[in-house]
């Protein structure tokens, strides 16, 4: 079968299957539909290689609180009038996940229903149409907003319903936003000096790996600072990589996190702290800080200082709830659990659990 990619395939399932359907078996429905619930087509990342599992013709469909009576008919209606296969692919799953492995024998097929605002709920934990609050934000992990603001809205018949939600959710207002990137900055400010702790004392394994977690930091701070949702670790480094202007930011750690010797290491460890500073200054978010390495006290490596970037985006913010709460930032940066990333009210129940209490590294 030819690669097609996922978005393209669904985007032409609704078109050319399931339209049709709905058009002849429910005459004036009123439904949205799209793709917006995970998976590597939502980032335009899917590969052949994507097709080995909880991939294939599929879609989602959404009606109003007032027509959700409607889904078990429509399960009925899709479940007897959908083709064995479309553009060579089997529209039929077998197996657990999402979609399981493409099947013609399978008994699923990969078309969800759900009410609009329910359906939000238990993605998010709240509805983006009726408003997002700053607790939701913070409670909302960075690759839910990637796929729920990419991926594609086939059909909005809805009154703008679908599409209005997801701008909704396009980016952080400006407080928010410049919490998070303090967060980020403050992680960086309390490691970026363990790596050259770690060689001095010969434990060139441990520097590595302190140095790829400062690797991590700067990648996901720097899609922030260009306005893109990082995605889960699969696809950080490819997303990072397809910005404009990274590609001396991704020349600096791959020296970072190359075979060479620690000199070269905190060499393009600095470097790429260095820009990814300069990108923040750029924002306009605070008042530039034009961050350069610097040595550490008095100990022989260097660092970016980076708790400074960290407290000057904190002395901008002008939300005085937002000012109280501790640098911790959203919920995707002090906690990396699968288990709890994705489930929602996981998400919501720690993030709103989180005392709100005086930052002491705040100069205000």
């Amino acid at each position: 079968m030819t690669f097609v990619p996922g978005l393209t395939l669904g985007r032409r399932f609704h078109g050319e299957v399931l339209a049709p359907i709905l058009r002849r078996r429910f005459p004036g429905l009123r439904y949205a539909a799209g793709l917006l619930d995970g998976g590597s087509e939502l980032l335009g990342l899917d590969t052949a290689r994507s097709t080995d599992h909880d991939w294939g013709p599929r879609g989602q469909l959404f009606v109003s609180a007032a027509d959700a009576w409607r889904i078990p008919s429509l399960h009925a209606a899709l479940d007897a009038d959908l083709p064995a296969e479309f553009l060579g692919w089997p529209t039929r799953f077998a197996g657990h996940g999402r979609l399981g492995v493409a099947d013609p024998a399978g008994r699923r097929h990969g078309v969800r229903i759900d009410e609009l605002g329910g359906w939000w709920r238990d993605r998010l934990g709240f509805d983006p149409g009726a408003g997002v609050t700053t607790a939701d934000w913070l409670a909302t992990p960075s690759q839910r907003l990637a796929e729920v603001t990419g991926g594609e809205v086939f059909h909005d018949g809805l009154g703008g319903a679908l599409t209005g939600a997801r701008a909704a959710l396009r980016w952080y207002p400006d407080d928010v936003w410049r919490h998070v990137l303090a967060a980020g900055w403050t992680r960086v400010a309390q490691a970026e000096h363990l790596p050259g702790r770690c060689a001095e004392v010969g434990d060139d394994v441990g520097s590595r790996v302190v140095t790829a977690g400062l690797a991590r930091d700067v990648m996901r701070l720097g899609l922030l600072l260009r306005r893109r949702w990082p995605p889960y670790d699969k696809w950080l480094g490819t997303v990072f990589a397809r910005l404009p202007g990274a590609a001396p930011v991704v020349a600096a750690l791959t020296d970072a996190l190359g075979p060479d010797e620690w000199p070269r290491r905190q060499d393009g460890l600095v470097r790429a702290l260095a820009a990814v500073a300069a990108w923040t200054d750029d924002t306009g978010l605070a008042a530039p800080v034009r961050a350069r390495p610097r040595p550490f006290h008095r100990r022989p490596f260097l660092v970016l200082d980076a708790g400074r970037v960290a407290a000057a985006l904190r002395a901008a913010i002008t939300d005085p709830a937002l000012r109280e709460r501790p640098p911790l930032g959203a919920v995707d940066q002090y906690v990396d659990s699968v288990d709890l990333l994705t489930h929602a009210e996981r998400a919501r129940r720690l993030a709103g659990a989180l005392p709100a209490e005086p930052d002491p590294t705040d100069p205000s």
